[in-house]
């Protein structure tokens, strides 16, 4: 690889760090009842409201439909995400520095598998959380009614609109994983005509 492709490799490695700092994913509710709107943000450590009280609320509306509360200790997925990412921001760096293309290859075969799997358990997570309902405590009960909000773009959930779209920390995972398809890609062995 070229000098520049060691660098541009450096800073996709560096990338995935994004996610210490940035959410992952945003979901946001709109409601007759919250015109301002209401709102979480996952991050790879912790979810958090987008506003201080937003999660107590989201919680509070959780409770009439028989919903499990969201609680950021209670999801394993959050105390070894930091990890996982830590792991490929030392892979990807490893690749620069050894100077290696197939390095540059395990790290987007294993960026793109774990990126399948994250998103396949947050789409699982929600449908726990949209589906296991308990109807004993529910105070608003609709036979067949579901509450899993959408993985991206917006879903009608009774009066709320629910839209859920990746946050900072995920469209630099993307840019990450693209430049180093790019480094990969162009770093190939010419062959003579």
């Amino acid at each position: 690889m070229t000098r520049r492709a060691r660098l541009l490799m450096a800073i996709a490695a560096i990338l995935p760090a994004a996610a210490a700092f940035w959410p992952l994913w945003e979901v946001r509710l709109l409601a007759p009842q919250y015109p301002e709107g209401i709102g979480m943000r996952i991050f790879a450590y912790t979810v958090k409201g987008i506003k201080p009280n937003d999660l107590n609320n989201i919680n509070g509306l959780n409770h009439y439909i028989g919903m499990m509360p969201i609680q950021p200790d209670a999801i394993p997925e959050l105390r070894y995400m930091p990890w996982i990412l830590a792991a490929l921001v030392v892979m990807g760096l490893f690749a620069a520095v050894l100077n290696s293309r197939r390095l540059v290859l395990g790290w987007l075969v294993a960026f793109a598998t774990l990126s399948v799997v994250g998103l396949w358990d947050f789409w699982r997570w929600e449908y726990n959380y949209g589906h296991n309902l308990d109807m004993e405590t529910a105070i608003i009960v609709i036979p067949g009614m579901s509450y899993q909000p959408p993985l991206i773009g917006s879903k009608q959930l009774l009066n709320f609109t629910a839209t859920a779209w990746p946050g900072g920390a995920a469209i630099a995972l993307g840019l990450a994983f693209v430049i180093a398809a790019l480094v990969w890609w162009t770093s190939r062995r010419r062959v003579a005509a």
